[in-house]
Protein backbone atom coordinates (compact mmCIF):
# COMPACT_ATOMS: atom_id res chain seq x y z
CA UNK A 1 0.00 0.00 0.00
CA UNK A 2 1.06 3.36 -0.93
CA UNK A 3 1.20 5.62 1.54
CA UNK A 4 -0.31 9.25 0.75
CA UNK A 5 1.61 12.55 2.15
CA UNK A 6 -0.46 14.30 4.43
CA UNK A 7 0.26 17.76 5.68
CA UNK A 8 0.10 21.40 4.23
CA UNK A 9 2.92 20.61 1.64
CA UNK A 10 1.62 17.09 0.41
CA UNK A 11 5.42 16.05 -0.09
CA UNK A 12 6.39 18.94 -2.44
CA UNK A 13 9.44 20.92 -2.05
CA UNK A 14 9.14 23.68 -0.26
CA UNK A 15 11.73 27.04 0.68
CA UNK A 16 12.03 29.31 3.26
CA UNK A 17 11.78 33.42 3.54
CA UNK A 18 14.03 34.56 6.04
CA UNK A 19 13.30 37.60 7.83
CA UNK A 20 15.37 40.41 9.23
CA UNK A 21 12.95 40.45 12.46
CA UNK A 22 9.86 38.42 13.78
CA UNK A 23 7.41 41.00 13.39
CA UNK A 24 8.17 40.90 9.26
CA UNK A 25 7.80 37.31 9.76
CA UNK A 26 4.32 37.16 11.34
CA UNK A 27 2.95 39.77 9.00
CA UNK A 28 4.55 38.22 5.87
CA UNK A 29 2.69 34.97 7.01
CA UNK A 30 -0.83 36.94 7.82
CA UNK A 31 -0.14 38.10 3.89
CA UNK A 32 0.65 35.14 2.32
CA UNK A 33 -2.51 33.22 3.74
CA UNK A 34 -4.80 36.24 2.51
CA UNK A 35 -3.67 36.02 -0.93
CA UNK A 36 -4.04 31.99 -0.52
CA UNK A 37 -0.70 31.12 -0.41
CA UNK A 38 0.38 28.07 1.37
CA UNK A 39 2.93 29.26 4.15
CA UNK A 40 3.54 28.31 7.99
CA UNK A 41 6.23 29.51 10.46
CA UNK A 42 8.84 27.43 11.41
CA UNK A 43 12.14 27.72 13.54
CA UNK A 44 15.19 28.88 11.22
CA UNK A 45 17.01 25.67 10.63
CA UNK A 46 20.39 25.65 11.99
CA UNK A 47 22.25 25.42 8.29
CA UNK A 48 20.90 28.80 7.62
CA UNK A 49 21.32 30.63 10.55
CA UNK A 50 22.46 30.13 14.33
CA UNK A 51 20.03 33.13 14.98
CA UNK A 52 16.97 32.36 17.21
CA UNK A 53 13.80 33.27 15.48
CA UNK A 54 11.61 31.97 12.21
CA UNK A 55 11.06 31.75 8.77
CA UNK A 56 8.33 31.31 6.49
CA UNK A 57 8.17 27.58 4.70
CA UNK A 58 6.28 27.94 1.72
CA UNK A 59 5.50 25.76 -1.93
CA UNK A 60 9.09 26.35 -3.66
CA UNK A 61 6.79 26.77 -7.19
CA UNK A 62 4.98 29.60 -5.03
CA UNK A 63 8.40 31.76 -4.11
CA UNK A 64 7.66 34.10 -7.04
CA UNK A 65 4.36 34.95 -5.62
CA UNK A 66 5.42 35.23 -2.43
CA UNK A 67 8.01 38.03 -3.37
CA UNK A 68 5.70 39.91 -4.80
CA UNK A 69 3.33 39.77 -1.87
CA UNK A 70 5.79 40.43 0.16
CA UNK A 71 7.45 43.79 -1.55
CA UNK A 72 3.97 45.07 -3.15
CA UNK A 73 3.55 45.29 1.01
CA UNK A 74 6.69 47.10 1.88
CA UNK A 75 7.74 43.52 4.27
CA UNK A 76 11.75 43.37 4.05
CA UNK A 77 12.99 40.41 3.70
CA UNK A 78 16.52 38.84 3.71
CA UNK A 79 16.54 36.06 1.19
CA UNK A 80 15.03 32.72 0.39
CA UNK A 81 16.76 29.27 0.38
CA UNK A 82 15.28 26.05 -0.52
CA UNK A 83 15.28 23.49 2.14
Amino acid sequence: MVKKPRGLFEGKPTRVALFYSMHYAIRAEKLAMEKGLRVKLIPIPRHLSSDCGVCLQHLASESERLREVLESAGVEYDRFEDL
